[in-house]
């Protein structure tokens, strides 16, 4: 089980005084990445124009570029909802960057009520994720959106 509350006190140590957001994203997925237990990628998505590029991550080589119209993240993007899938492989418009991914989870990250990014973790495991990672890791959004808002115009 994650020690969801070691991460959130862990993370405004880590994030509260840079003032440059790729660092902040960086140590972000890294932490993640070492907390969090059977998930083999998490990173960060960026909003450029309506379209996701690949940010700073933790795990294997993963798309560059996703449309909102594909996948998880562009679905997250589309809703500005957390989205939770137990199984990849059923979710219709799905892109396997890495094949070993069987569960996500997509987190919206909003920055003065725009989309900025998807925080977006893989595992290797079906049904992965369920409503406990999916609120604190809307918790870990909300450290980040406090911090991000207040380096980004």
């Amino acid at each position: 089980m994650t020690n969801y509350e070691e991460i959130l006190q862990i993370l405004p140590a880590l994030i509260e005084d840079n003032t440059y957001d790729m660092t902040i994203l960086s140590n972000t997925s890294a932490l993640l990445f070492e907390h969090l237990k059977q998930i083999n990628w998490v990173g960060f998505y960026i909003n450029k124009n309506n379209t996701l590029l690949l940010g700073p991550f933790q795990g294997k080589v993963a798309c560059t570029r996703i449309p909102f119209s594909k996948g998880v993240c562009g679905a997250c993007a589309t809703t500005l909802k957390t989205i939770v899938v137990p199984n990849v492989h059923e979710f219709k418009g799905h892109i396997a960057c890495d094949s070993a991914s069987n569960s996500e989870i997509c987190i919206p990250i909003l920055v003065h009520n725009k989309l900025y990014a998807i925080l977006d973790i893989d595992s290797p495991v079906l049904g992965r994720f369920n409503e406990q990672d999916k609120l604190y890791l809307e918790k870990v959004a909300q450290h980040l959106n406090h911090q991000l808002e207040k380096i980004l115009e």
